[in-house]
């Protein structure tokens, strides 16, 4: 993991007047050489632990399938373009950018946005700045697809990165914009999903994903690549410039894009941070960036063990759907909990979505789920934020699935007898996380905690119960350590014991 050492030499250069936009005394050059000098996971990410994001855009409009909703209406036998063929038309007639003006957000309220993220007990949080569709959720110039010129007629990002950043939170920006340009072009027609997948749109010339109207291209990617490259980069760098993110994180498909583009945003975003006195993040998927450029993310994944280096998940707070659908499932609140926990024992951070209504009005079900999280953290926060992992992360008889896009899954059914280790990053103590109500008068043996397995960093001083403080029986053997639980009321989701070193 790099120091701050060299972000330190970039802000003394700026500070000199060497590094300035465009010069060529610029701390990182566009190699990934260079890059790799990077803090890629400065302390402020280490300790955040848990941000709050949002799927929300025009594609939230139909309220039906998921945010592949532009995709699968122009999908010739999908049931998305049977189900738009019934409620709207052919899409011939009613193309994806006619729900743009439907899109109007007429009670979005960032502020109200930012407490509800806040009373997660989030650190950092924002929105999916351009999902795949290529509609803009800033006041941007290299496209008339955007929020505050078209739709909502309003800056989503700004607003609501000023809301948060008044509430002391960090902010983050995704893109997913990387499959918006057109791969397909030139072909009468590209149907079939496995050879058009590369882009979002389908390439069918009798709709306008095959248009070659300049204000279309803009939308639907049918574009040259040289004009389409260089405008996936500008829209990164304006948001850089006039935003300022914290965190920057790709879906997939950045591999798709070409090298030096991605290099080039690697540098833009390292420098401008530096110019700034700003550390920041850049976060990818699969192997579309190098692994000492920036972090990991598995999507609705988690790791099997600890990763010495800093990771992070996106996971979504239903079953279903990353954007409103009128059917969507929402996991309980236990569900979400428990992940976390299960996370950051392992070294991760949390990106966890909500999906608001199209009218920009987040439901109650989810604002309930955001504040249950917030109200267990409040308690027994001290055991997640600030804290670094253990020598192993857990133990217990759940075995959790594969996930979707690689890891384990993040939809598990804990029980008390699964638990998860934390610890404070002094190593002053060490938590232990049951997941789940321990049996009052009970006990837990951590065989894990034997001298000849995985000994604490120390000797053990006392063991409180984290909520209230309460002094707890710590049983040493030669083979492991008995936790017996005191005979009190326990939370229902999980409980935080607090191993107390000398």
């Amino acid at each position: 993991m790099k120091r701050n050492s060299v972000v330190g030499l970039g802000l003394c250069l700026a500070m000199l007047g060497l590094a300035a936009d465009g010069g060529e005394h610029e701390l990182f050059e566009p190699t990934w050489e260079s890059l790799a000098k990077a803090n890629t996971s400065p302390e402020w990410f280490e300790d955040a632990k848990l941000g709050i994001y949002c799927h929300w855009g025009v594609y939230s409009v139909p309220q039906n399938f998921t945010e592949w909703y532009p995709r699968f209406m122009f999908q010739d036998g999908h049931e998305v373009q049977d189900f738009h063929k019934q409620n709207y038309g052919d899409p011939a007639e009613f193309p994806y950018h006619k729900f743009v003006p439907m899109f109007t957000a007429e009670k979005f309220d960032a502020a109200e946005w930012a407490e509800v993220y806040k009373s997660s007990g989030a650190r950092f949080g924002g929105l999916v700045a351009e999902h795949h569709d290529g509609f803009s959720m800033w006041d941007s110039r290299w496209t008339p697809w955007n929020a505050k010129a078209m739709g909502p007629k309003r800056d989503v990002l700004g607003e609501l990165a000023a809301e948060l950043r008044k509430r002391d939170m960090k902010v983050i920006a995704t893109f997913h914009h990387a499959r918006q340009f057109q791969r397909n072009q030139g072909a009468e027609s590209v149907q079939d999903p496995a050879d058009s997948f590369d882009s979002h749109y389908i390439y069918d010339k009798r709709y306008a994903t095959a248009s070659a109207e300049p204000v279309l291209q803009k939308l639907y990617g049918n574009m040259p690549e040289d004009e389409w490259n260089q405008m996936w980069l500008g829209k990164l760098e304006e948001v850089i410039e006039n935003y300022q993110p914290d965190v920057i994180y790709f879906d997939s498909w950045l591999n798709l894009v070409p090298e030096e583009f991605r290099q080039r945003f690697c540098a833009a975003y390292y420098n401008h941070a530096a110019r700034n006195n700003k550390e920041v993040v850049i976060v990818y998927k699969q192997d579309d960036l190098p692994a000492d450029v920036a972090l990991l993310d598995i999507e609705k994944g988690g790791r099997i063990e600890i990763d010495l280096k800093k990771w992070m998940t996106d996971d979504t707070v239903s079953f279903g759907s990353w954007s409103y659908t009128t059917d969507l499932k929402i996991k309980p609140a236990a569900m979400v909990v428990h992940s976390l926990v299960d996370i950051v024992s392992k070294n991760g951070n949390m990106l966890l979505n909500i999906s608001p209504h199209p009218d920009g009005s987040i439901p109650q079900e989810q604002k309930d789920i955001l504040r249950q999280l917030g109200d267990w953290l409040k308690v027994y926060g001290e055991a997640i934020f600030d804290t670094r992992p253990w020598t192993v992360h857990g133990f217990g008889p759940t075995k959790p699935d594969f996930g979707p896009h690689g890891g384990m899954s993040t939809i598990n059914y804990y029980t008390p007898e699964d638990y998860r280790f934390t610890m404070s990053k002094d190593g002053k103590a060490v938590y232990v996380i049951v997941l789940g109500r321990p049996e009052p008068g009970g006990k837990l043996f951590l065989w894990s905690c034997a001298p000849h397995r995985y000994p604490l960093p120390g000797a053990v001083e006392r063991v409180v119960e984290l909520s209230s403080g309460r002094d707890v029986e710590w049983e040493s053997l030669d083979t492991g350590s008995y936790l017996h639980y005191p005979d009190m009321d326990y939370n229902e989701t999980a409980n935080v014991f607090k191993i107390i070193l000398k």
